[in-house]
């Protein structure tokens, strides 16, 4: 999936960046940081504005991001998409309907190695590669999965956005408004 050439999805930290989000075109994003009790609330709001959200499950305050939790928020809140390090959260949300990312990240071939095996295993919708400023690794990860990439972290230039779409990234996952400004299609 191409995200209908939206080469940027924004990384949402609180509700002014989800403000500033809705000042653009951007359909797609990804919610981090958020309490559980703003959950429901959060995504009735992006409904709302007709944005497809990915809720990255591991940094939801007040919720364990284990299976359980994962059904809880697929069940309930219906994110577009979830994003995770854990395999199990990968598969109970593929299991729901969910689109599921997997996050990795590379520090080592060691790191890439054992990243690549649980992707295997676990069959992720998409992969999100951190540090994203790595376009060979993006390129080699994607030759050895076959799954779509996002690439995120200490991206900072429109030219390390554009080396990683190069390489092979759908998307680039920044908080980064510069860049989100840049690659608006408004």
């Amino acid at each position: 999936m191409s995200f209908e050439g939206q080469k940027i999805l924004p990384a949402i930290r609180s509700m002014k960046d989800f403000d500033k989000m809705l000042e653009t075109s951007f359909e797609y994003g990804v919610f981090l940081d958020l309490h559980v009790g703003m959950l429901k609330s959060v995504f009735q709001y992006a409904k709302q504005h007709n944005r497809k959200m990915f809720l990255h499950i591991d940094l939801i305050h007040g919720l364990s991001n284990d299976e359980y939790g994962t059904e809880y928020v697929c069940q309930e809140i219906k994110p577009y998409g979830i994003i995770s390090t854990k395999g199990n959260v990968i598969k109970k949300a593929r299991q729901k309907g969910v689109y599921a990312t997997q996050r990795m990240f590379v520090i080592d071939s060691s790191a890439m190695k054992r990243s690549i095996e649980l992707i295997h295993k676990t069959e992720p919708d998409y992969i999100e590669v951190l540090p994203g400023v790595v376009p060979k690794i993006i390129s080699e990860i994607r030759d050895k999965t076959g799954k779509p990439i996002f690439a995120g972290g200490l991206i900072e230039t429109i030219e390390e956005v554009e080396a990683a779409i190069e390489a092979g990234a759908t998307a680039i996952t920044t908080s980064d408004r510069a860049l989100w400004k840049h690659f608006d299609k408004k």
